[in-house]
């Protein structure tokens, strides 16, 4: 089976990426255009396999990916291609309209008219998977809810409403063209090669650096974490095994505050890397460095997903629990310098997004 992995260079793209090579017979393309989140150093490990090819090319040329889809003959797509930043969507919501509606538009094309020209028995097993957020549901504050698979939609960001309207399009090229697709709808990832203005790396490098952990609000803001290596073996199960026109709900089953989360991270902090050992009086602790922030705007409160369908149905569970998981990712951050440093020489240097000014 060979696979068109879009957004393969991105954080939870990566993983499938070194998911499917390392444990799986598959082949795949990775396709990306390698935008600051997109990171070849993230898939240098499985680079060199003969399964394993790489494509730079934007999602949002229909031309481009015809002719990807002509030259490489996928037997299905993992669509995780995305802008992906609530922050950077209330800074700059224009390019999450491009890339996550447009951009999935013209890949939706692309595979259908590929799909369509297909001998009939590779017309039947292809399989176009379309990844997206938990996001699109809103804000389950005040209730004991769960999101599952028929939750309404209620995107609250820039950034969720688009990814609602991709997801909307994917089921309408199901519906009216017969596009055999599958939607999966993940809660928080986290985990290595994460790009790190995201909340856990940003707290465990600006604590490393002595900077202030910026906590938004009250930092009570609940949020189901899935460990992205999970993540990847559920996306991985779904495109293979899953059933067309289903979606899908990945969550972790750890719901945490945001406050939780990041005095866990100072905990971990103060065991594996003491403050001391970086100049600091004998028994400083990383949470010392808390710092309240103004809370972004339209932030959702609570997100939570009922992920019972994909272990009925498919056999899949989160093997991390959240303690086991936050351990693997700390130790890796700590472990992997040349990794993030080479991140942070570019344009992101640890800055607060999302301000909405």
């Amino acid at each position: 089976m060979k696979i068109l992995v879009t957004g393969g260079a991105g954080f939870i793209g990566s993983a499938v990426v070194r998911h499917i090579i390392k444990d799986t017979d598959d082949s795949l393309v990775n396709v990306d255009i390698l935008t600051y989140a997109g990171n070849l150093n993230s898939v240098v490990e499985v680079a060199a396999n003969s399964r394993y090819s790489f494509e730079q090319a934007d999602i949002c040329d229909t031309t481009a990916m015809a002719a990807l889809f002509e030259k490489h003959q996928p037997d299905a797509v993992m669509h995780l291609a995305a802008e992906s930043h609530v922050d950077r969507s209330i800074d700059g919501p224009a390019a999450f309209m491009q890339t996550n509606i447009v951009g999935t538009y013209a890949l939706l094309e692309a595979a259908r008219n590929y799909w369509k020209a297909l001998p009939e028995a590779r017309k039947q097993a292809f399989r176009f998977h379309h990844i997206s957020t938990d996001e699109v549901y809103g804000d389950l504050h005040g209730t004991d809810d769960l999101f599952t698979e028929t939750t309404p939609y209620a995107p609250s960001s820039p950034y969720s409403a688009s990814k609602a309207s991709s997801d909307h399009l994917v089921r309408a090229w199901h519906r009216t063209y017969g596009l055999p697709v599958i939607v999966t709808n993940c809660s928080n990832n986290y985990g290595p090669y994460h790009f790190p203005e995201k909340l856990m790396p940003l707290m465990i490098l600006n604590a490393l650096a002595g900077k202030p952990l910026p906590v938004y609000g009250k930092g009570n803001q609940v949020r189901d974490w899935l460990y992205v290596e999970d993540h990847a073996r559920a996306l991985y199960k779904v495109v293979t095994e899953g059933k067309v026109g289903e979606t899908y709900n990945i969550g972790g089953h750890n719901e945490k505050q945001n406050i939780e989360v990041v005095h866990a991270i100072c905990e971990l902090m103060d065991e594996l890397a003491p403050m001391h050992q970086r100049g600091y009086p004998l028994n400083t602790k990383h949470s010392s460095l808390i710092t309240h922030v103004t809370d972004r705007p339209g932030h959702d409160l609570r997100y939570a997903i009922d992920a019972s369908k994909i272990e009925r149905e498919l056999g899949w569970k989160p093997e991390e629990t959240f303690e086991s998981g936050l351990r693997k990712t700390v130790e890796w951050y700590l472990n992997n310098k040349d990794w993030w440093q080479a991140v942070l020489d570019g344009s992101y240097q640890l800055e607060r997004l999302g301000q909405g000014a």
